[in-house]
């Protein structure tokens, strides 16, 4: 019987390709795994005082506790470039035309990508959690509570992680989608609530902040993660901007894998 009656197994399989390629080539998932700690550290430990300082916390601020939900979603945006890269190299190298005349699932190429993604990210988000709790982060999440923002990170490293593959295959070279998912691995985290609050911030940085869908998944975190106040729809906001960016992604990139063009 042909292997497009065995999809489970067939993503499985590009599953585990995809694990192999990251541990062979560790410098991209390394990157992923370090960089979002190596932030934590700089602006928690080094600057952290100075911004809370400057942001005028008093008794019952603390910049870590701000910090880290802003930090573990630049871990999910940081890891994004990874997967785009890999896409990329797939499309240009002439593996996927070989894929094709393969009796495979289809679109099990792709979501091989998507898993391994999210498992690596999954491990970054636990070094960053760790690691933010050794110079003082202190959350106040319930069980239910943890469940719902480990809940909210995957769906939000899902979206992204189709979103910047749709990119990494719109790139004819690796070099090239490295760096067209620079808006979601660098801008947009830094455009956002992460470091400091809106109000905060200059007036027409403050109004792309407010409305650019980062804000409103870290507003959800720091409500779920530390009971910080949120507009009662913000959750909603989060999950639709989630739901939003997976479609158009998971669209996208399996109309331009199909095409078998990378332009």
């Amino acid at each position: 019987m042909a292997n497009t009656a065995y999809p489970m197994a067939d993503t499985a399989t590009m599953l585990r390709r995809n694990l192999r390629h990251a541990l062979r080539y560790p410098g991209l998932s390394l990157g992923a795994l370090g960089m979002p700690v190596i932030m934590m550290l700089l602006f928690g430990l080094i600057f952290g005082d100075t911004f809370s300082a400057g942001l005028g916390g008093g008794e019952g601020f603390d910049y870590i506790d701000f910090l880290t939900p802003g930090i573990l979603l630049m871990s999910i945006a940081s890891g994004t470039m990874s997967p785009a890269v890999g896409a990329a190299m797939d499309m240009s190298e002439g593996i996927v035309a070989r894929f094709r005349t393969m009796a495979i699932f289809r679109p099990a190429v792709l979501t091989g990508h998507v898993l391994g993604n999210v498992i690596l990210t999954i491990a970054s988000l636990a070094l960053v959690i760790g690691f933010a709790v050794l110079i003082g982060f202190r959350p106040n999440a319930t069980f239910g509570e943890w469940v719902l923002a480990a809940g909210l990170m995957v769906a939000v490293t899902v979206a992204l992680t189709w979103f910047a593959i749709a990119l990494g295959l719109t790139s004819k070279t690796a070099e090239g989608a490295s760096n067209i998912v620079l808006p979601i691995s660098l801008l947009l985290p830094f455009l956002s609530n992460t470091f400091i609050p809106l109000e905060s911030m200059p007036s027409g940085i403050r109004w792309f902040a407010e409305y650019q869908p980062f804000t409103a998944i870290i507003d959800t975190l720091r409500h779920l993660l530390l009971g910080a106040p949120m507009d009662g729809g913000t959750g909603w906001l989060a999950l639709a901007w989630c739901v939003a960016i997976a479609l158009v992604g998971y669209f996208w990139a399996q109309k331009s894998y199909n095409k078998g063009t990378a332009a």
